[in-house]
């Protein structure tokens, strides 16, 4: 297990989860009772552990504050802990439309010895559009589409399907993912060139496709112990498949097996009453 460079900390802090969320009336949602003028804000502590690169076979530890904001008086939208940072645009009690982004950790020497002679990738941020459907209460669909800054620069996009039930204090998600990536994206993640080929000296040189990049699973499970604090444990499972699992940094350094795990703490309040 690893600890992240402290740029990862600080690009994960600024970019937080804001979202302002509009009305609602769905039964999965839950309603803080405060005046419908101001506003309810939710800070996070957030602590994940995540492949430390992608394709890689090891974990690293990530800690980071991050919050959300909406009116007073109007729902709380179910998130997954997977989504990326989301801004509806439109919001109602079936539709969302709108803006999202997502961070992207680097790939670095001092994370794998092992990547000695291959590229150094930077961290990325992948700005983009989200579109959500609820077409029943207790089911839910995203898709996400975004574009690569700074560490790569492809397209790649986010599948999942969410069935979430509220018990009492309790609130449980759990759903299938499917995630894609252009040629771009895996060349940049999953690519050898001849030149790092040569200079590693353990894998071959290689040039991925793009199309599908994993399937898998995320559930999550939240407990309301009042009205101002909430908890969210989650499990994510991803499974490499197409190029990303044929790639030899994955079949040599790494797995196709990615499993993440998390838990956050939240804290919600009114301001400007």
């Amino acid at each position: 297990m690893r600890f992240p460079k402290p740029l990862a900390f600080a690009t994960l802090f600024i970019t937080g989860t804001a979202s302002i969320s509009a009305q609602a009336a769905d039964p999965v949602f839950t309603i803080l009772p405060e005046s419908p003028s101001g506003w309810i804000v939710t800070l996070k502590g957030n602590l994940r552990a995540q492949p430390t690169y992608p394709g890689a076979d090891d974990l690293s530890f990530i800690g980071y504050p991050s919050f959300s904001l909406r009116r007073a008086g109007t729902v709380e939208r179910f998130s997954a802990p997977d989504d990326g940072l989301s801004f509806s645009f439109l919001d109602d009690s079936t539709l969302r439309f709108g803006a999202v982004g997502r961070f992207v950790g680097g790939r670095y020497l001092e994370d794998d010895r092992r990547l000695l002679g291959l590229n150094k990738i930077k961290w990325a941020v992948e700005p983009g559009l989200f579109v959500e459907y609820w077409p029943v209460d207790f089911l839910r669909a995203r898709a996400e589409i975004r574009h690569g800054i700074n560490g790569h620069d492809g397209f790649v996009a986010d599948l999942g399907l969410d069935a979430v039930q509220t018990f009492g204090a309790f609130t449980l998600s759990a759903g299938p993912r499917l995630s894609l990536g252009d040629s771009e994206f895996t060349r940049t993640y999953f690519g050898v060139t001849p030149e790092e080929a040569a200079l590693n000296g353990q894998v071959e040189a290689y040039r991925p496709s793009g199309g599908i990049t994993s399937v898998g699973a995320t559930a999550s499970a939240s407990y309301v112990w009042s009205e101002q604090w909430t908890t969210t444990a989650f499990v994510s499972y991803r499974r490499l498949v197409g190029d990303a699992a044929d790639s030899p940094i994955v079949r040599t350094f790494g797995s196709e097996n990615q499993v993440g795990l998390g838990l956050t703490a939240s804290y919600s309040f009114g301001i400007g009453r």
